[in-house]
């Protein structure tokens, strides 16, 4: 039982505190005819783990070694993230020197953490009608990485259409955005003019200039509001962020993994001593009713507290959110070895799944939607995760029921929850205490 318990931590001890949220950047293009504003969030753990920004080893990044190396930075960004219009390459400007108000190295604070915030202009042979993000960062050393990119024309009218967002990753690299046509009171010629890059923040709609934050010399740029996308893209999303989300995978397998047992008195024929236990179950049909109750009574809660938070109408600290989650994975695995709660598990998914809830909110909120174009995002990512839910059920149960009598199935049972148990103990220690004790 400890081999087949090391074997199922082996995978899972290597990831993050944070373990729903996954590796991304942010992405904000505003055309002003033939020129784009571009803004760039890079997350500075990944940045560290290519570029290995700490200096020092001491595995803590100070703002003076992010800042060393901040040519690095922006130069993986122009080397990675291209831009084309209408068929013709886009150029995006060489660094200024000295470093001026519109590249000045910046922070933001994201749910997923820290980014580093890059400014640049891309020029294009002439006014921006279709563009084209070929997005490659990470692409060789994270397969799993996400850039959420916007798009919007500048246009500063009431009426004026919001953005458009897309999900790049390794395996999706390459979006055409179908711009609006301009306002018909600004001329071709007028568009096309690129302004001094002194004047940028005032010729285009750029977004907001950091601000100080509490590092004596950092900045941090403020968020933005974003924007719509289709309802396939977040269907897909849905789908990517609870297969990579390794706590909400581990809370549903400790839920799945008693679904083909049923508790039961079993007299010992040496002692004659009567106690409860978990034996085979036989009726396949109550095996998937005690599924069905569990998956509905998951899926319904979270879909209530995802809604709330994506409507900020309840926003719990994220801390609280991530540690309740650990929390809920410890006690539902060690509820396998000690059962308390047996007949009606689905009850007890219901209340931690609330609170899962709030940790999918994260992934929708940081893309930023319009406020006015939530409905189709929040229910096709919601889609989303209940398919990866259903994916996870559909691979897990079969295997559960034609191995539950065997022996082996007892020692995976045990040895699975207990390692389940101790994998999710390292990260409620973690979250609760803003610790570093799992590598990620």
């Amino acid at each position: 039982m400890k081999r087949i318990a090391l074997a199922l931590a082996a995978p899972l001890v290597a990831a993050h505190a944070h373990a729903h949220k996954a590796s991304d950047a942010y992405v904000t293009l505003h055309v002003d005819g033939a020129v784009v504003d571009a803004r760039i969030d890079i997350a500075l753990r990944d940045l560290d783990r290519d570029l290995d920004l700490d200096a020092s080893a001491d595995d803590q990044l100070s703002w003076k070694e992010v800042r060393t190396r901040w040519a690095d930075i922006a130069a993986l960004a122009r080397n990675d993230i291209r831009l084309s219009a209408d068929g013709a390459a886009c150029t995006p400007d060489a660094p200024s020197t000295p470093v001026t108000d519109a590249n000045t190295p910046a922070l933001t604070v994201h749910s997923g953490g820290t980014y580093a915030v890059l400014r640049t202009q891309w020029r294009c042979a002439a006014p921006v009608e279709q563009l084209s993000v070929d997005y490659r960062l990470f692409a060789k050393t994270d397969p799993t990485h996400r850039g959420i990119a916007r798009v919007s024309r500048v246009d500063a009218s009431a009426d004026a259409p919001v953005p458009q967002l897309a999900v790049l990753s390794p395996g999706n690299a390459w979006h055409r955005f179908r711009l609006p046509a301009p306002p018909l009171a600004t001329p071709a010629s007028a568009a096309a003019t690129v302004p001094p890059a002194a004047a940028l923040d005032t010729a285009v709609a750029a977004p907001p200039a950091p601000a100080p934050i509490a590092a004596a010399d950092a900045d941090t740029a403020s968020a933005e509001d974003g924007p719509p996308s289709s309802f396939l893209g977040f269907v897909r999303e849905g789908v990517h962020h609870i297969l990579i989300g390794y706590d909400h995978i581990l809370f549903l397998l400790s839920l799945l993994l008693p679904a083909v047992w049923i508790r039961s008195a079993v007299t010992d024929p040496r002692t004659g001593v009567s106690r409860t236990r978990w034996i085979p179950s036989n009726n396949l049909k109550l095996a998937l009713t005690n599924v069905l109750k569990v998956v509905t009574a998951f899926t319904v809660a979270h879909s209530i507290t995802l809604a709330l938070s994506v409507l900020n109408i309840v926003n719990p600290p994220s801390r609280w959110v991530e540690s309740i989650i650990a929390a809920s994975v410890v006690l539902a695995a060690l509820n396998n070895i000690w059962p308390l709660i047996s007949e009606a598990r689905w009850k007890l998914t219901f209340v931690f799944g609330l609170v899962h809830g709030f940790g999918f909110a994260s992934a929708l909120k940081d893309a930023g939607l319009a406020k006015g174009a939530l409905v189709g995002p929040l229910v096709g990512f919601n889609v989303g995760v209940e398919i990866g839910q259903l994916c996870i059920v559909a691979v897990v149960l079969p295997l559960a029921w034609s191995l539950r009598g065997t022996r082996t199935y007892r020692s995976a049972f045990a040895g699975g929850s207990l390692a389940i148990a101790g994998v999710a103990g390292l990260w409620l220690v973690q979250r609760a205490f803003d610790l570093s004790l799992i590598a990620g």
